[in-house]
């Protein structure tokens, strides 16, 4: 059966058929044949005149007037223009008299529900006065009935007790109050959204007689009510606005911005699409733009920057009465192996040159000792190698007072003078001790006098600076070092408060296997306990536990104790300034916040170049050969001064690299390193893990370990000096006279000569010189005595020579002989 069922589709004339699916449910469509009818198009007889517009007069200009259009029916036209206006016009008053009557309709409706409001509280508070009249006449009456039957109850048999029955009146009391609330308890709790029964009704509750859940408060209520008030009058619930300070930094995120301002972040990126950004919530917008879309939000902007995060650390000032009497800081300095640690040693009574490689100090250490007197010491070791220039300079900056050690035997040297030159940058007092005044050599005159030149008047001279004869080896005048230090101290009238947020300098730093980030540090202020929370350099932590010099552990470090503190989450630089903070937060975002800042400093620094200085720079590296190292050490420090040492290796030719420096042990990730670079590993006091020396040996990378800094510079300066270009020296072996000039066949031109001094070799270098100018340096191609070939002539003999590709030679010439060596270079 067809969609049409044989009938003959209806159709309009000048339309056309088409075919139009219909769909039904269950998957069931139907075919339905339509037409669509074709638009009319009133075409103009040529020459007809033009009727007027329908915006202009009936019967207008005929030239305005529409195509096709008559009289008649422009007429019309305007007619029913004019009646739809009109209609209009009665529609809008309609609709003003409506709302009218709706609004005086709302504000009756709005009266009677506040009189329906006034009338029930009225019809509540009767009802509750009646059930309180009700239950004050039952408890009278249940206790005149409970008097009445007191003397029975007195007089049944001993042993056994009667239950009180409840008498009716109570119970009918009970029963009215009951019927009362069942009658004001509405019949259904479907769409009561009160919240006043929410919760789970537990037994023990029930029980108890609590209802169990949440109550809802006064305020909460108040505010449902008035909501459903305004809500039944008909008007919007409007909350109050409230305009908030915004801390601004110089960039922040949409929802970020959106957060600190309590507005939604849809309408914030509504905002900046207005302004014409386009920004999602995720998006980092600048200070400038995020200020514009604050003040069109009503809120006001606080410009803040990212380095206020510091402000926590706040440099309190102390006041007199906080502050109480701090043990010294003495810093041990001098040039190297002038007896420094030997003298903290016969003061300590301890052994630590025994422990340093090679019998040299190479870390900063750190003690405190007791004097006989009672006076307590901090002392500082430093390592007096040129190397550790950034070590002394640490010492001399944390320091009080600077304990100067010059062997007697070897007077004033180069590290000697640089240490007086950090101490006098301190501006820090100083006291001389001359060390090794047991030796049969010691002359401790020329010391003072040496010292002179320095600036350093000793008080034997006349001068202001404390000088001491001592010996480490024999104890003399360890006593009076002492007493010259307590003096000084004394002057100084050192002073600290224990009593504050400590603050101290990190001394040392270093990545110990089993304990993890280790930082030796000087309490500068108030107190370190175990537990602070603290930030260090761009390193941050909780303090796990403090270690002192004697390696005990200890819950407290006051001011001018040295101690060893666990618990950072990476090393931090030797030099970094210790402080406590109020929470881990504070601390994770100072922390944060220096090492991006760090980053962006060493980014600037090296994008800082122009491209002629990357071509010039570039052009210079082609030819300065490189010599890269990967160093890793125990102790940063020692990390730092090698670093400084390698540093000045090289010259115009050949330089060290360091492609990495770090502290602990040498790790699968250094060996990659190295293997990419081609570069050896260098090991100071520390070895390669397991896995790292696998990777060495099967990548052919060298690891070197040293112990000694003086080893470690010496073998990189041998490595360095192997890439120097093999220096070419000439050596003069003689001269010769040209007598004459011969043409020879299949030779050329020979010159006849007698060697005048030295001697003549076959497979020398020759120059050919015509008045004392050098016209031709080249090789013989023959040398002939008499008509035999010869490998040299000696002087006051004739011979033939003829030049290799040079025929240019005249009587009276002289020609100059020489020999090329290569001489090996060292840096």
């Amino acid at each position: 059966m067809s969609d049409n069922d044989g009938k003959k589709t209806l159709g309009l004339g000048g339309s056309r058929p088409s075919n139009v699916k219909q769909s039904f449910s269950h998957g069931r469509t139907k075919n339905v044949v339509v037409e669509t009818k074709r638009k009319r198009v009133v075409v103009p007889k040529p020459g007809a005149a033009k009727p007027a517009t329908t915006g202009g007069p009936v019967g207008g200009d005929p030239k305005k007037r529409p195509a096709g259009i008559s009289d008649v029916e422009l007429e019309r036209r305007m007619n029913a223009l004019r009646l739809a206006k009109a209609r209009e016009a009665e529609e809008a008053a309609a609709r003003e008299a409506e709302e009218k009557e709706r609004a005086a309709e709302r504000e009756a409706r709005r009266a009677e529900m506040e009189a329906k409001e006034a009338e029930d509280r009225e019809r509540e508070e009767r009802a509750k006065a009646k059930a309180e009249e009700e239950e004050r006449k039952a408890a009278a009456a249940a206790k005149a009935k409970a008097i009445a039957d007191a003397p029975p109850a007195a007089a049944a048999a001993p042993g056994e007790t009667e239950i009180s029955r409840p008498s009716a009146a109570p119970r009918k009391a009970e029963r009215a109050t009951d019927a009362r609330d069942k009658a004001a308890k509405p019949k259904s709790n479907r769409g009561n959204d009160d919240g006043r029964r929410s919760g789970k009704l537990t037994l023990n509750d029930a029980m108890a007689g609590r209802e169990g859940g949440r109550q809802r408060s006064m305020a909460a209520m108040k505010r449902k009510q008035d909501r459903a008030r305004a809500k039944a009058m008909g008007g919007s619930v409007e909350r109050e606005k409230v305009f908030r300070e915004v801390a601004l930094p110089e960039a922040i995120t949409v929802s970020e911005l959106a957060n600190r301002m309590a507005e939604r972040v849809a309408d914030v990126v509504k905002a900046l699409m207005t302004n014409g950004i386009m920004a999602t919530q995720n998006q980092t917008i600048d200070a400038d733009t995020a200020e514009l879309i604050i003040e069109e939000f009503g809120h006001t902007v606080v410009r803040v920057s990212d380095a206020d995060v510091e402000d926590v650390i706040q440099a309190v000032q102390d006041k007199p009465e906080d502050l109480k009497p701090r043990p010294p800081i003495i810093t041990i300095m001098g040039h190297v192996d002038h007896g420094k640690t030997s003298l903290l040693d016969a003061i300590r009574n301890a052994k630590v040159v025994a422990g340093e490689a090679g019998g040299i100090t190479q870390h900063i250490g750190a003690y405190q000792v007791t004097t006989e007197s009672g006076a307590v010491l901090s002392f500082l070791d430093t390592p007096g190698h040129a190397a550790f220039t950034s070590m002394r300079s640490r010492g001399a900056q944390v320091t009080d007072i600077v304990v100067l050690v010059v062997a007697a035997d070897d007077a004033v040297m180069p590290q000697t003078i640089e240490a007086i030159n950090h101490a006098k940058a301190a501006k820090v007092p100083m006291i001389v001790a001359i060390n090794k005044i047991d030796k049969p050599e010691a002359n401790p005159d020329k010391v003072r006098t040496d010292l002179l030149q320095h600036e350093v008047i000793v008080e034997k001279m006349s001068g202001d600076v404390q000088d001491v004869e001592v010996s480490a080896i024999t104890g003399k005048g360890l006593d009076e070092l002492l007493e010259a230090i307590a003096l000084q101290a004394e002057i100084l009238e050192l002073k600290a408060n224990p009593d504050r947020a400590a603050e101290g300098a990190v001394i040392e730093a270093q990545l110990d296997v089993g304990r993890g980030p280790v930082a030796t540090v000087l309490i500068q202020n108030g107190t370190l306990r175990q537990g602070d929370i603290f930030v260090v350099g761009e390193q941050y932590g909780k303090v796990r536990a403090l270690i002192n010099d004697k390696g005990e552990r200890v819950q407290e470090a006051g001011p001018a104790v040295p101690v060893e503190v666990l618990g950072l989450n990476g090393t931090p630089e030797a030099g970094d300034v210790l402080n406590v903070v109020d929470t881990d937060a504070q601390a994770r975002e100072i922390a944060e916040y220096r090492e991006k800042a760090a980053k962006e400093k060493r980014a600037a620094a090296g994008a800082a170049t122009t491209l002629e200085q990357l071509m010039a720079n570039a052009k210079a590296d082609e030819n300065v050969s490189e010599l890269p190292i990967v160093v890793k050490a125990d102790v940063q420090g020692s990390a730092e001064a090698i670093v400084q040492a390698m540093e000045k290796i090289g010259n115009d030719e050949v330089r060290v690299r360091v492609l990495h420096s770090g502290v602990g042990a040498i790790t699968e990730t250094d060996i990659g390193l190295a293997e990419a670079s081609g570069a050896p590993v260098f090991g100071f006091n520390v070895r390669a893990n397991a896995s790292a020396r696998n990777t060495a040996n099967q990548k052919g990378v060298e690891i070197r370990y040293y112990s000694v800094i003086y080893d470690l510079v010496d073998d990189v300066k041998a490595a360095a000096s192997g890439l120097l270009s093999a220096e070419i020296r000439e050596k003069f072996i003689g001269y010769a006279n040209i007598k004459e000039v011969f043409k020879v066949s299949n030779v050329g031109k020979v010159a006849g000569c007698l060697v005048t001094e030295g001697v003549a070799r076959r497979s020398a270098g020759v120059r050919l010189l015509r008045d004392n100018v050098v016209i031709h340096e080249g090789t013989l191609k023959t040398l002939k005595r008499f008509k035999d070939e010869v490998p040299e002539v000696q002087s006051g003999q004739e011979c033939g020579m003829a030049f290799e590709n040079y025929e240019d030679i005249r009587p009276n010439d002289v020609i100059e002989i020489f020999e090329r060596e290569e001489v090996e270079r060292n840096l």
